[in-house]
């Protein structure tokens, strides 16, 4: 598992709701032992620690963020309520069923599309990028957990502008991340939902010692298939990708033992090839010198159109929009 740093925005953000239940920020972080100013970054067991004591003063898990306070003891209850399901399917909709009846507003759905596991979010009134950040992040770090996998997402929506800290979504999510859209929503590949659940109730009290700090920990692709097709796709440059055919023999099986595998782990060779594309094109589009047309080749594209109506898929918006 990997344990990045929380970035100051978002400690600023879960910080915003201290003063309105009128407590002050600085006394809370010495009683800590985390930097007073609020403005450093944070391990995750030091924002876990942080959460915990913000629940426990303002008697609510979810920030003050929702329409009704998550009482303190409710994420066990969740995990508890999630854990009976074989696979993670019907997990996600007892945790997303769950979420309803504690918060109610905002409320989730879980939807098959296009072979996608699409998740949108309903709300009564309009909400903040980081109230949705926090549905997600509460959502899916237990779902990460009942698998024992990271689920790599697809894209994430926001029916909110766009925060300060832009970027910082961008990269805590690893996906990418639309702002001022219609509906909130968060997707990935359908057959994530069919892994079982491997956790019993022995994992679940580790678990929970550790809760909430260990659901910001992202659990690394560092292994199975798919791992190895990444790496491999990483270290070429796109013109030079294996063709499927190639990339099994390179791995010593057969293309169908291939896409079994790729296919058990919830991934395919096609969407491997579009993630990686996608981080390439972020990348590329911050340098000034390169045109989108060089982009399109490096990305291995034969003409710029091709690349202009694949960053639309990715992202909803054209590869100008995105340049700094």
């Amino acid at each position: 598992m990997e344990d990045r740093p929380i970035t100051p925005g978002f400690v600023a953000d879960a910080l915003s709701c201290l003063p309105l239940a009128g407590i002050a920020p600085a006394p809370l972080l010495a009683r800590l032992g985390l930097p007073e100013d609020g403005a450093s970054p944070l391990s995750t067991a030091e924002y876990g620690r942080l959460w915990t004591e913000i629940a426990r003063v303002t008697g609510d898990e979810f920030f003050g963020l929702a329409a009704r306070p998550m009482r303190p003891g409710s994420f066990a209850l969740l995990c508890h309520a999630s854990l009976g399901s074989e696979t993670l399917a019907p997990a996600l909709r007892r945790a997303i069923a769950f979420l309803a009846v504690v918060l109610d507003d905002p409320r989730g759905e879980l939807t098959i599309r296009d072979g996608l596991a699409v998740i949108e979010l309903t709300t009564a009134e309009p909400r903040s990028a980081f109230a949705y950040r926090t549905y997600w992040l509460i959502l899916m770090g237990v779902a990460c957990w009942l698998i024992g996998r990271r689920i790599p997402l697809r894209q994430v929506s926001f029916a909110c502008p766009a925060p300060p800290q832009r970027e910082d979504y961008q990269s805590f999510f690893g996906a990418p991340v639309l702002f001022g859209q219609p509906v909130t929503s968060l997707s990935f590949e359908a057959t994530w939902l069919r892994l079982p659940v491997n956790r019993d109730e022995a994992a679940l009290q580790r678990f929970l010692r550790g809760a909430p700090g260990n659901i910001l920990v992202r659990y690394r692709e560092d292994g199975g298939m798919a791992a190895r097709v990444r790496h491999l796709l990483a270290s070429q440059a796109p013109a030079d990708w294996p063709d499927f055919p190639e990339l099994a023999r390179s791995f010593g099986m057969s293309t169908a033992t291939l896409r079994r595998r790729l296919h058990a782990e919830g991934q395919s060779f096609a969407a491997l090839k579009d993630a990686r594309r996608a981080t390439l094109a972020r990348q590329f589009l911050q340098e000034a010198s390169l045109s989108v047309a060089d982009i399109a080749t490096e990305l291995g594209y034969s003409e710029p159109s091709a690349f202009y109506r694949a960053f639309r898929k990715w992202t909803g918006g054209s590869p100008a929009a995105s340049r700094p």
